[in-house]
């Protein structure tokens, strides 16, 4: 980022009665950019400036339970749930037709989503790392899928509370090394311990996982919106991976072009893991930019 690019501010509102907060660029139509674990809204520095320069306002929260947003009452972190977020959000935040979508890891299902349930609201995708569809369920059938995906196991027991923190966060610091090996990490866990070391937001993030793959609380009136997440949205999509991703590998992804919808691309980033959009600033950036193009005058 350049001293010329928007400067990132901050922002918060309550959505559907719980306080979200978000940083931001820009003015323009909506490109709402949407971060996973064990990760935080900072983790698209680089890129809402650039957003911005394009003519977006670009918008990246803090998902439920991350701090500075608030723990859900209702303690639900399903796909439903956090797509239905982001809809809000956009509702919120006075989004059109016009607005992108742009998700990394959760985000990513997150925005699938949303995407899929209402997409009169979105006129273009990005998603990383986690491949829309029904892949990823199917990859757990994998035995070196399993092995990548078994700290998920882990944060099933009620014990991970104490073992995440544990050792100066040292299980965050080896899952940032294995899922992006040689990228250097220190300020993206600072801002994700920032998110989750208060009273109930590290259980709200492993939350996540206990709600995806083990039994977390269940609202059956957000069942058709769990199941959207599964599917491909019907949007123009641009999917990016990382080659040498260590928490879902390539060969997830592969074959994904084949599947996504009209005017969609596929793109691996070379020398790149998990955290692609970090460790591949300047190209990340140019592939979506590219793909979303300059923002259009809203209410268009």
């Amino acid at each position: 980022m350049t001293d010329s690019l928007p400067k990132i501010t901050s922002g918060s509102k309550l959505i559907d009665g719980r306080e979200m907060a978000w940083l931001e660029c820009g003015e323009g139509p909506l490109a709402i950019c949407v971060h996973g674990f064990p990760d935080s809204a900072h983790t698209f520095r680089h890129l809402l400036p650039e957003l911005a320069a394009a003519g977006y306002r670009a918008v990246a929260p803090w998902t439920r339970g991350y701090a500075p947003s608030a723990i859900p009452d209702n303690g639900l972190y399903r796909g439903g749930a956090r797509g239905r977020d982001m809809c809000q959000l956009h509702d919120a935040l006075g989004g059109d037709a016009n607005a992108v979508l742009i998700g990394h890891d959760w985000g990513a299902t997150a925005a699938h989503t949303a995407a899929v349930k209402e997409p009169q609201r979105w006129s273009k995708v990005v998603t990383m790392a986690v491949p829309p569809g029904s892949r990823v369920g199917a990859a757990f059938f994998n035995y070196a899928q399993i092995r990548r995906s078994s700290y998920m196991f882990i944060f099933q027991s009620p014990l991970a509370e104490a073992i995440v923190p544990h050792d100066d966060w040292a299980f965050i610091r080896g899952l940032w090394n294995d899922w992006s090996p040689g990228y250097t990490n220190d300020d993206d866990v600072a801002h994700f311990i920032a998110s989750v070391e208060g009273p109930g937001h590290l259980s709200a993030a492993l939350g996540y996982y206990r709600a995806a793959i083990g039994d977390g609380p269940r609202d059956e009136a957000d069942l058709e919106w769990d199941l959207a997440g599964g599917q491909i949205p019907p949007q123009p999509t641009l999917y990016l991976h990382g080659r040498n991703d260590g928490c879902i590998g390539v060969e997830v992804a592969d074959g994904i072009d084949a599947e996504l919808s009209e005017g969609s691309r596929y793109v691996v980033v070379d020398d790149a893991g998990h955290f692609l959009h970090l460790e591949q600033p300047a190209v990340v950036n140019n592939e979506i930019l590219d793909f979303v193009g300059a923002a259009p005058e809203s209410g268009l």
